[in-house]
């Protein structure tokens, strides 16, 4: 005999696995319709790669696995795929998720496929390619994905292979009868688990003693191999990964650790059947073994499941009925849930369901306040502290909570199974923990803003510097151009040729100025005039409207108040012109060459031509000879003023104004020497 290990704490709660493993496994027959959850495991959703109305065989992908932590969903049977869309499923929260409905043909017809003959002349890698194709997870808890964890990493060592077939929770058989009938395929499947971790120390199968006919039928198969069956004393949850591993080898998993940091990897029964189906025969997983029982149902018994099966379904099938019935649970008593709505299909974790009536399974009893006793702690697989973690999960103290390391609780139930004061102590740990990992992924999305606003201003403060370094660069340039006495400045040259002529531009204040200013005036009288007829327009409207009783008397009110508000704001506007123009304030001191402009704007600008091209065609030559000279530098002195601003400024067109100008200087000095030949011609 192999000697075992014994876990801290436990319960023996009744088994009631009698009622269920008395019959063989039979097969539930194909429903009408099916439906697929795309997310039927730990890690990111499979993406449907199918359409509505588009017929599908047996075994064919549906939806495919959306990166490494994800599994592909199969179509269990033939048919047409009817919607894609969220539909209930089943989960703690009695939550929607996105799934795919096939409406079956009923022909089952299967897709094109065959199994490997020698897999041993295949790569592991290829090997585990099949298994991550074929949308194998594990079948007897969360439903990691297979293939991930038999992608065992180069510089890891696997030391022992341990197939878990336990199955501690009360009522459950599903595993037992599948280990009674098919001893042989789990063999096999080990085998190819064997293959593709390499385990350098032993490979096990752990069963709790109170399965006497598994056991014996894997001794059988397992004959002449270096698989070894070991049984232990059978406690409530020795089924656990963690308390399985230290049952069996006495190694003990680190808080927060995986079993691979202590050289071992566990697989499940159906799981490893799984396996053994996709490489043998290239199916891929669309079945399962689900218990159906509790005495609210006539025939509890063992079921071969097409994935995707109603669960209403398969209660039809064992004669169940809805007034007995306490409550629908999907899995067994410790560990299972409360199903809300019996549509919900079966998935690849769907194990069992429990249909108990009200003697058989009581409506727990309201909680009471927590004596302190200690129980809870006595009975803990994981040696927690349950009642400390209860406090914690009430104050919503989540750093207390992770110190004393929530995460490493499995949810057995067993806590609350020995709470005297019936408190529902796993409720308080699954909310924390959501709670937890909401907080975690709420921080990583806060770190990654922060990092890409960082990059964003790095980005921004890099391109400020290299404008920086241009500016400089221009500057000194133009620095080094001043400096070079061989090529003096042309700027600084037609500056000093209009400083004579500065003074006397500046004195007086151009026409066109006094002009604008006039039209500004104009413009603003109009304005007050058209709103001040408005404003009559509107009182008088209000006055017959009020004198007939009219509904819209408020809006025709509301009307005025608006016109009275903006004539005030007018009239306040001319008002301030005038104050701050006061010499223009009397449009009847104007010259009567100017008047026109108080007029409309079109007759302005067309007067304004007319006056301008008279005064051209009646100028003498040498009089267009100085107005040609004025003309450009008055140009010329705005663009250096624009360069000087620019150049105080340190902007970037410097270079473009610095050539704007010495381009005018040298059009003013055509004009110059133009002038001085004409007077030079005239005297001679």
């Amino acid at each position: 005999m192999r000697k075992v290990w014994d876990i801290h704490g436990g319960i023996h709660p009744l088994e009631n696995k009698d009622q269920s493993n008395q019959l063989p496994i039979e097969f539930a027959g194909i429903p009408e319709q099916l439906v697929f959850p795309l997310s039927q495991h730990i890690g990111a959703p499979a993406v449907a790669i199918v359409g509505v109305g588009q017929k599908v065989l047996k075994g064919e992908m549906i939806a495919e696995a959306k990166g490494l932590v994800s599994v592909a969903v199969h179509a269990s049977t033939s048919g047409e795929v009817i919607a894609i869309q969220d539909n209930p499923v089943p989960h703690p929260s009695t939550m929607s998720a996105p799934c795919i409905t096939l409406k079956s043909d009923g022909k089952d017809q299967w897709i094109e496929h065959q199994g490997i003959n020698n897999y041993l002349n295949l790569d592991r890698t290829e090997l585990v390619n099949h298994i991550r194709n074929a949308g194998i997870a594990g079948m007897g808890g969360a439903g990691f994905p297979s293939a991930v964890k038999l992608s065992v990493r180069g510089e890891q060592t696997v030391e022992t292979l341990i197939i878990n077939g336990t199955e501690c929770e009360p009522y459950i058989t599903s595993d037992d009868c599948l280990m009674r009938e098919r001893a042989d395929e789990i063999i096999a499947g080990i085998e190819i688990l064997r293959y593709l971790i390499n385990p350098m120390k032993e490979t096990l199968i752990g069963i709790e003693d109170n399965k006497p006919e598994a056991i014996a039928a894997l001794n059988r198969a397992a004959e002449g191999t270096a698989i070894n069956v070991v049984s232990f004393p059978t406690k409530y949850p020795s089924g656990g990964e963690k308390q399985l591993i230290q049952i069996l080898t006495g190694k003990e998993v680190p808080a927060g650790g995986l079993p691979g940091d202590v050289g071992i990897v566990c697989q499940n029964i159906g799981t490893t059947v799984a396996i053994y189906r996709a490489i043998a025969h290239g199916e891929p997983l669309i079945s399962r073994i689900t218990t159906v029982t509790g005495n609210a149902c006539d025939h509890n018994t063992n079921y071969e499941v097409l994935l995707g099966t109603p669960v209403s379904y398969l209660l039809d099938h064992s004669g169940f009925h809805q007034k007995k019935c306490s409550r629908l649970i999907m899995g067994g008593p410790m560990m299972g849930f409360t199903l809300e709505n019996s549509n919900v299909p079966i998935v690849k974790t769907s194990n069992c369901i429990l249909a108990p009536t009200v003697d058989e399974l009581p409506p727990p009893t309201p909680a009471q306040a927590c004596i302190r006793c200690g129980m809870c702690a006595e009975v803990c697989p994981a040696s927690l502290l349950p009642q400390q973690l209860y406090w914690f999960s009430r104050g919503k103290e989540y750093e207390k909570l992770e110190d004393h390391n929530l995460m490493d609780c499995i949810e057995c139930g067993a806590c609350s199974y020995a709470c005297p004061s019936n408190i529902p102590l796993v409720q308080y740990y699954r909310a924390s923990k959501a709670d937890i990992r909401e907080q975690k992924q709420d921080a990583i999305k806060a770190e990654q803003s922060k990092m890409r606003f960082e990059a964003r201003q790095e980005r921004l403060d890099r391109q400020e510097a290299e404008k920086e370094a241009k500016r400089k660069a221009r500057k000194l340039a133009a620095e080094e151009r001043a400096r070079d006495n061989n090529n003096p400045d042309p700027i600084q040259a037609a500056i000093d040729r209009a400083k004579a002529k500065k003074a006397s531009v500046k004195s007086e204040k151009p026409a066109a100025e006094n002009a604008t200013e006039s039209l500004d005036r104009a413009r603003l009288k109009e304005v007050l005039a058209n709103v001040e007829k408005r404003l009559v327009t509107a009182k008088e409207k209000l006055k017959q409207a009020e004198q007939q009783g009219s509904d819209n008397v408020e809006a025709f009110r509301t009307a005025v108040e608006k016109t009275n508000s903006k004539y005030l704001k007018t009239k306040q506007e001319l008002i301030t012109f005038n104050a701050v123009n006061p010499a223009l304030s009397d449009s009847s001191s104007m010259p009567a060459e100017k008047k026109i402009l108080t007029g409309d704007a079109a007759q302005d600008a067309i007067a304004k031509a007319l006056a301008k091209r008279d005064a051209a065609s009646s100028m003498t030559d040498e009089e267009r000879l100085q107005n040609a000279v004025s003309a450009v530098t008055k140009r010329l002195q705005k663009a250096q003023q624009k360069l000087a601003e620019e150049q105080r400024q340190e902007g970037e067109h410097i270079d473009l104004l610095t050539n704007a100008v010495a381009k005018l200087d040298l059009k003013l000095a055509d004009a110059d020497a133009a002038y001085q030949q004409f007077q030079n011609n005239n005297h001679d």
